[in-house]
């Protein structure tokens, strides 16, 4: 892969990273604990807040398990390694790349796998 591709994913990279940074910001007040005072909140209001606080929680985790990956992928850019599927080796196809820049198994391995 030339340099130019490989500093064209390197953005898209830190565009994401970016974007989720921003989304974890908005995401803590929603994923603070639930204030559980039954004078001021009736209960199916408290289902609810704990309901979406749980979904908060849950948006977050898969928010960092990009974030990780999207490290990963700015180091395999680093090392030359970007693009190369873990298991056999072989370039990962570009169009599976432009869809997905944190992937590290080529179409045959990924099904493989499934």
């Amino acid at each position: 892969m030339d340099e130019q591709t490989l500093e064209q994913y390197r953005q898209l990279l830190l565009d994401y990273r970016q974007q989720l940074e921003e989304l974890a910001e908005t995401r803590k007040d929603a994923s603070s604990t639930v204030e559980l005072d039954q004078t001021r909140t009736g209960r199916l209001s408290r289902m609810d807040a704990l309901q979406g606080q749980a979904m908060a929680q849950a948006g977050q985790q898969r928010a960092e398990a990009e974030l990780r990956a999207i490290g990963a992928a700015l180091e395999r850019i680093d090392d030359g390694s970007f693009g190369e599927c873990f298991d056999c080796g072989e370039e990962i196809a570009e169009g599976r790349l432009r869809a997905n820049p944190t992937v590290t198994l080529c179409i045959k391995c990924a099904e493989a796998k499934e």
